[in-house]
């Protein structure tokens, strides 16, 4: 009797359908908030747990670690099943990395990538039309700022009913630290990034700044930095298409408004991602990057719905171009080496807008209920549709010869570890060696007056060379050749005149410094006799003394100006530890 009711047990549970997928609910909270909450950190993880464990199409990665202590998550959709970081990193799939939680609270992201692995998997066609892709999605970049929960801090925003702060665990603006990578945060990514190779990088964000109709905008990367072929492929043809498709679905979408301040009837201008930004950094390995921008003031259940059908739009897009896309980024890296100069510096082409069709509200200045001066007030009861100037195209206003090398001195163990995190390709020299090259001093620089992400950022820095210099490089010394994928990064963080350089971020400030100087009633005398044995020298001081006033009323200007012509002026102050071979 007990044989035959063990056999029966047997029997009902190996003929009962699949259990796990019929007890575990993927019903988010979203949705059974009816579209105005978003769920905490541990929820998030804990649903992508489970969609993994019953659907063999999803899998989920721990990869490195955050300044809040935990690890970053990586969720992967692969239509053929498991996928582990190998075949990951060598699949010649379509690859689309999704980015979320940047700003905490900005959410939408979060809830939209939610929705749309769940529906992948769950039907049949959307499966089908994802079958070529490696979807892969990083469900909370800014977990520190996800714990930080509130309801207040997005004074501006319609919805959640609450979310996560903008700062990181240490306070940092993620947003600002592709390129400095201050953060483990920013390290991890590099690691995720870099593994994933993606095709496609979207980051999704809710915008500030003016008001008008849409509830979702997008910030393309900058084409004319992007450059080349790839350049022009994400303007004349990826833009378009992404609209069209959302057009489509009864959703309008225009440019990013970056307007601060005032009414946009007047045009703007794209935003110039630098590589601080997290499309900025992806452009740097040729990587088409596209931040979305909800509108802060629209309900939250329509900017999640419109972010997840952008999301769609743009895995179908990259579907059907995937072969033209891996061709084009291919190509980009050879177009670089062969053009042999790249642009560091761009400024917005103000001769040549696009004219863009805008929907907006009529905007006035009306007197203040609070203040004593006037404020901005945008009339909803007034929208419009004109047509306005889109300065989406910039001009290059500086470029460089690429060298065939870059030379770092072995001590800069930050940009060393900088470079192994963004898979950088560089030796060191096995004993000590004498090349020609070119020596870069610092000639000029201004410094932010407040601090900016844990920096006071340089700006407006320019170098002056020396070429064909002999220098004796040590054993240990960092060569970094520039035929390689990573050419742009290389150049971007090693030039000091671009504008996120390790130089501007800080991280050379002690070559500014001065190790040893002199007491000037000791060196009057010093510098009377080096300029009696250095007429030519003294030629020029008298003649810096007729034509510049201010300094010939400046006798201690006088003395260092002297002093840096001496042997005594030390040859390191204002050099750049970095050297060019050509």
């Amino acid at each position: 009797m007990k044989k035959l009711v063990v056999l029966l047990l047997i029997i009902t549970v190996a003929c009962k359908p699949n259990s796990t997928k019929e007890t575990k609910d993927f019903t988010t909270l979203f949705e059974t908030s009816k579209g105005i909450e978003t769920p905490i950190y541990p929820e998030v993880i804990s649903y992508y747990k489970n969609l993994a464990e019953v659907y063999p199409e999803i899998s989920l990665f721990e990869m490195g670690e955050t300044d809040a202590g935990k690890p970053l998550h990586l969720v992967v959709f692969n239509s053929e099943g498991k996928t582990d970081i190998n075949q990951l990193k060598n699949s010649s799939k379509n690859k689309v990395l999704i980015n979320n939680g940047i700003h905490p609270g900005e959410s939408d992201g979060i809830d939209a990538s939610m929705l749309l692995l769940r529906d992948i998997v769950q039907n049949d066609s959307l499966k089908h039309r994802s079958k070529n892709s490696l979807i892969c999605v990083i469900p909370v970049y800014n977990i520190g700022g996800a714990l930080n929960r509130n309801s207040h801090t997005r004074a501006n925003q319609n919805g959640p009913k609450e979310y996560g702060f903008r700062g990181n665990a240490r306070n940092y603006d993620l947003n600002r630290d592709f390129i400095k990578q201050d953060t483990k945060n920013a390290a991890a990514f590099a690691e995720i990034f870099h593994t994933v190779n993606p095709d496609i990088f979207i980051d999704n964000h809710v915008s500030n700044g003016a008001d008008y109709q849409y509830a979702i905008t997008h910030l393309f990367t900058q084409h004319n930095k992007l450059g080349g072929d790839l350049g022009a492929f994400l303007e004349q043809k990826m833009r378009p298409a992404i609209e069209k498709s959302l057009s489509q679905k009864n959703i309008s979408i225009t440019p990013y408004v970056n307007v601060w301040g005032t009414t946009p009837e007047s045009g703007w201008s794209q935003f110039f991602d630098s590589p601080r930004y997290s499309t900025g950094y992806t452009t740097l390995f040729n990587t088409l990057g596209l931040m979305v921008e909800t509108h802060m003031l629209k309900p939250y259940k329509t900017r999640v719905e419109q972010t997840y059908e952008l999301l769609f739009s743009t895995l179908d897009f990259s579907e059907e171009n995937s072969t033209q896309i891996k061709e084009l980024r291919k190509k980009s890296f050879e177009e670089i080496i062969n053009k042999k100069t790249y642009p560091i510096a761009f400024e917005v082409d103000k001769e040549n807008p696009s004219l863009l069709n805008f929907k907006g509200y009529e905007g006035n200045m009306i007197d203040s209920k609070v203040t004593n001066r006037k404020r901005l007030f945008y009339d909803r009861s007034q929208p419009y549709n004109k047509e306005i100037n889109y300065y989406n195209n910039y001009v290059s206003t500086k470029e460089i010869t690429i060298p065939k090398a870059y030379i770092l001195e072995q001590g800069w163990h930050t940009i060393v570890e900088r470079l192994k995190n963004n898979k950088i390709e560089f030796t060191r020299f096995k004993k000590d060696t004498i090349l020609t090259v070119e020596v870069q001093h610092i000639k000029n620089f201004e410094t932010r007056k407040m601090a900016y992400e844990g920096h006071y950022l340089h700006y407006n820095t320019e170098v002056t060379t020396t070429t064909n210099q002999q220098i004796q490089f040590s054993k240990g010394d960092v060569f970094i050749p520039t035929n390689q994928t990573g050419i742009r990064y290389i150049i971007e963080t090693l030039e000091a005149e671009a504008v996120d350089s390790f130089f501007n971020w800080n991280f050379f400030d002690t070559i500014l410094q001065q190790k040893e100087g002199y007491s000037a009633y000791v060196f009057e005398d010093i510098a009377e006799e080096f300029l009696k044995e250095n007429p030519s020298i003294n030629k020029e001081f008298e003649e810096k003394l007729i034509a510049d006033e201010s300094f010939a009323k400046n006798p201690q200007a006088q003395l260092y100006w002297i002093y840096t012509k001496t042997p005594h002026y030390e040859k390191a102050h204002k050099k750049l530890p970095i050297f060019k071979l050509y």
